[in-house]
Parts: C-alpha cells; sequence; structure tokens
C-alpha cells in the first residue's frame, strides 16, 4: 500500500503510517547567550522615552513627566456656551427614550 501526502495548514500528513512533517522553519532553542525570559523582567530600566515626542530620559526625568501627566490639569474652565450645549444633549439623552420621534 502507499501512503499519499495530504496537506493540511503547514504540515504534510502521511496518511497511513501516521506520521508528520514539518513545511517550514522550525522551532529552535534561543541561543545561549541571550538572558532568560525570567531576569529580563527583573531588570531594572534606567533609560526611558517620553511618551510626548520620544525623546530619551532618564528614570528621574520619566518619573517627574508621569506625575506632571496625571496631575489633573489647573484651569479646567469651560465656556458657558459649551456647559449648556452638554446640559441640553443630557436632557435630550433622557428623553429621546420617551419621545423616540425628537430628532
Amino acid at each position: 500500500m502507499r501512503c499519499r501526502p495530504l496537506a493540511v495548514g503547514c504540515f504534510y500528513l502521511m496518511l497511513g503510517s501516521g506520521a508528520a512533517f514539518s513545511h517550514g522553519s522550525a522551532i529552535a532553542l534561543p541561543q545561549p547567550e541571550d538572558p532568560p525570559e525570567e531576569i529580563l523582567r527583573t531588570e531594572i530600566i534606567i533609560e526611558a522615552r517620553s511618551p510626548i515626542n520620544g525623546a530619551p530620559l532618564t528614570a528621574a526625568e520619566y518619573a517627574e513627566l508621569q506625575t506632571q501627566l496625571q496631575a489633573p490639569p489647573e484651569n479646567t474652565s469651560v465656556s458657558s456656551d459649551i456647559q449648556e450645549l452638554i446640559f441640553l444633549l443630557q436632557i435630550r439623552r433622557v428623553i429621546r427614550p420617551i419621545l423616540p420621534f425628537i430628532p
């Protein structure tokens, strides 16, 4: 009895023999000089990039920038026209389920 290869995804299955052969690159072990992932996770990062413009920052500059970005802006005043528009939109959102014919 002769076996015929059957292409399934990136594997060839040999019907009749039960063997599977990979068609493509094989999965290899990492290079011996590469540090293990467990060590890389515990490494302290001393260089960073700014999320604003991508400039390199030291760890202290990055921490200071993060605190500045997390702090709320000091002048959060909104013009009275925009406040009125927001109020009208909120009223419209409440009334719309009751009166669906309102545009």
